[in-house]
């Protein structure tokens, strides 16, 4: 399956709105970008609004990943605005909907999003942070980064449920 991918793409409603489904889809199929499962889409929605606020504000870029059945992958690169940190960025919010998992869409767009990133002046390294107890530390490292640091217990998807909060770390050089 031919995934296609596009930085910045316009976010009319019909995109706003497969944001919103695939959110909600990788979140109740227990995907780490946020939520705990069960969710519907108006528990998304004002993070999502949130994010495509930053976007307008030139915080942070999109980058989505078609396939022949609509909108299958998306990363949200965040810009850092810190005078001594403008050499690195965070990837935040990075999902493929479940129904297309194991086809290699994932390790495709984490590619995408560092050829992204690259082409960015001045950029030199992608951070990111993920969710312990879940091994994506694993797929994030399969994918070239490194871990760089770790808070024990740092997210709480639940009472009794502490996760390590994982940063990780890719340089682009």
């Amino acid at each position: 399956m031919t995934l296609t991918f596009t930085l910045d793409p316009q976010i009319d409603t019909a995109l706003h709105e497969a944001l919103l489904d695939l959110w909600t889809d990788a979140s109740n199929a227990g995907g780490a970008v946020g939520f705990v499962p069960p969710v519907v889409r108006d528990d998304i929605r004002p993070q999502l609004i949130k994010q495509l606020g930053m976007i307008a504000d030139g915080q942070m870029r999109l980058l989505v990943g078609h396939d022949e059945d609509g909108l299958a992958a998306v990363a949200f690169l965040g810009l850092n605005r810190h005078a001594l940190m403008g050499h690195w960025i965070w990837l935040h919010t990075v999902m493929v909907h479940p129904d297309r998992q194991g086809r290699g869409h994932g390790r495709r767009l984490m590619a995408a999003s560092a050829d992204c990133a690259r082409a960015m002046e001045g950029v030199e390294a992608i951070r990111l942070s993920c969710r312990g107890g879940m091994g994506l530390e694993h797929f994030y490292a399969a994918c070239g980064y490194k871990e760089v640091g770790r808070v024990p217990g740092a997210i709480r998807v639940a009472p009794g449920d502490d996760r390590d909060d994982i940063t990780m770390l890719l340089p682009l050089h």
